[in-house]
């Protein structure tokens, strides 16, 4: 009876880790559809990473893993650049483009913290709201740099793009689900 018990244990237990990264995959490919920006690979991979986007039984689920993921990778760049500013490692003429990144960063910051109070209560519509408030800082990090009175590279590129992958994932979710 007790090996019984345990077959049937196994086939429930395997059947819940098969359907996982079909829930990531699927909800990552419906995304895509609806947005053409979103990189599949990544919205997977960032996804499959987060031990919370596991556990999620349906797309409403990989809302806040995937806004913790957006509001960690802005609270990163926002470190960076006070470090930068605090080790006065910069150029003359880079000192604008980098306090203007701090502040978006930081406004980033506080919209997706927000849309993480919103999601947490299931109200998508309002996440979607904070969430697009945070879509274009990477964005206007990147133009600081280029519009600056000594036009440079941004030092930030490669990780506002990976920022603005993040930030589009549960933007395209919570559009999904509103």
């Amino acid at each position: 009876m007790r090996f019984l018990l345990y077959l049937v244990m196994f086939f429930l237990l395997l059947n819940a880790f098969a359907t996982e990264p079909s829930l990531i995959q699927d909800s990552c490919k419906k995304a895509l559809d609806k947005n053409s920006d979103i990189n599949y690979d990544f919205c997977v991979n960032s996804l499959e990473e987060n031990p919370r986007s596991k556990t999620a039984r349906s797309l409403d689920g990989l809302v806040m893993p995937s806004t913790k993921n957006a509001l960690s990778k802005t609270t990163s760049m926002k470190e960076t650049v006070q470090k930068i500013l605090k080790e006065n490692k910069y150029e003359k003429y880079s000192e604008k483009p980098l306090r203007d990144c701090l502040e978006l960063y930081s406004d980033a910051k506080r919209s997706l913290t927000e849309a993480l109070k919103f999601a947490k209560s299931r109200d998508y519509k309002t996440a979607n709201v904070d969430i697009s408030a945070a879509m274009g800082v990477p964005t206007s990090c990147e133009i600081g740099f280029k519009e600056s009175k000594k036009p440079m590279k941004s030092p930030f590129t490669k990780d506002n793009d990976v920022l603005y992958q993040m930030i589009l994932i549960p933007l395209a979710f919570t559009n999904m689900l509103k």
